[in-house]
Formats: C-alpha cells, structure tokens, sequence
C-alpha cells in the first residue's frame, strides 16, 4: 500500500492501518519493506507464487521479552 509514497505518506498509511487493526480489521498487507512488515502479527513468506514460510511474531516478541534470542 506504501509502494510509490515518500516515507511521510507511506507511514501515514501505515499509521491509519494500525488504527483500524487497532479496532478490530484483519489487514492482509503484502509488501517487499521490512519496515511495513515489521509490524506485522503474522508473516507469510512466498517463493515463486509458493509459501516457503510462515511465522507468528506475536511468539517471537513474547520469547524475546523473556530473555530469549530469537533469530
């Protein structure tokens, strides 16, 4: 959704996304800036049209705030 805005606009964007998460949307972003999906709950990763990988951050950042090194 950020794809030709400057970062001003692009974190505007994101920032009206967080809101409406923040009231119960479901987003489903797709996005080539690590920035943008960062902030993510849940990340899909795909291959040649194919999932490759699929992570649940919310368990990263929990295993991180108990001291754990998650990479």
């Amino acid at each position: 959704p950020t794809g030709n805005l400057d970062s001003k606009n692009g974190n505007a964007v994101m920032s009206l996304l967080n809101e409406l998460h923040d009231e119960g949307a479901t987003i489903c972003m797709v996005t080539h800036d690590p920035r943008y999906s960062n902030v993510a709950e849940r990340q899909i990763h795909l291959f040649d049209g194919q999932v490759v990988s699929e992570d649940d951050v919310r368990k990263q950042h929990e295993l991180e705030e108990a001291g754990f090194d998650v990479e």
